[in-house]
């Protein structure tokens, strides 16, 4: 976790108001977290933060790319994504119960480190389906053997699933059968 350190905000000797912080996040940052489904990527982050006496409101904004494995082809790809998050932080002696939008920290608290935060932003932003449009890509790097194999499942799933025309005899039976209501 030491090279995460340059994500650590001086929070004892900021001045009160709004502060802007850049950061790159690349793949020495992915690989401080043991099983990220992300090994690579490059975003451009920007993190507003406003120094407030009783609490500090960190807006995270961010896009960029990571590397994962196309959920169509299996192909390598790189995902964009794009997010904005706030978090807000609140100053307390007491230790409280945090919740996802909200954090506490110690008034005497010298520095505020963002990394944590920032992996869980970036991973909460990754659609469900790693997918996306890259017919307009000049190097388009789909697997075409695994999407043509695919296309070929398909569509002979959707011809088992296709009704038969043949008639039930036993539905034909009950028809000629004539009941009248009482």
């Amino acid at each position: 976790m030491d090279s995460l350190v340059q994500y650590s905000i001086p929070v004892k000797g900021l001045r009160s108001g709004t502060h802007q912080f850049d950061f790159q996040v690349d793949v020495d940052f992915f690989r401080c977290f043991e099983s990220s489904p992300v090994a690579d990527g490059k975003i451009d982050l920007t993190l507003l933060f406003d120094k407030r006496p009783d609490m500090y409101v960190l807006q995270f904004d961010f896009e960029g790319t990571v590397k994962t494995e196309c959920d169509r082809c299996l192909a390598q790809i790189d995902l964009p994504i794009a997010d904005s998050q706030r978090l807000v932080v609140k100053l307390s002696e007491q230790t409280e119960a945090e919740d996802a939008d909200v954090i506490y920290i110690h008034p005497e608290e010298q520095q505020l480190n963002v990394a944590t935060y920032i992996y869980e932003y970036i991973i909460l932003s990754m659609p469900f389906m790693k997918v996306y449009d890259c017919d307009n890509d000049k190097n388009r790097v789909c697997n075409e053997e695994m999407l043509y194999y695919l296309q070929n499942v398909q569509e002979e799933e959707a011809a088992a699933e296709e009704p038969e025309n043949e008639q039930n005899p036993l539905w034909e039976e009950l028809k000629k059968l004539n009941i009248k209501d009482n």
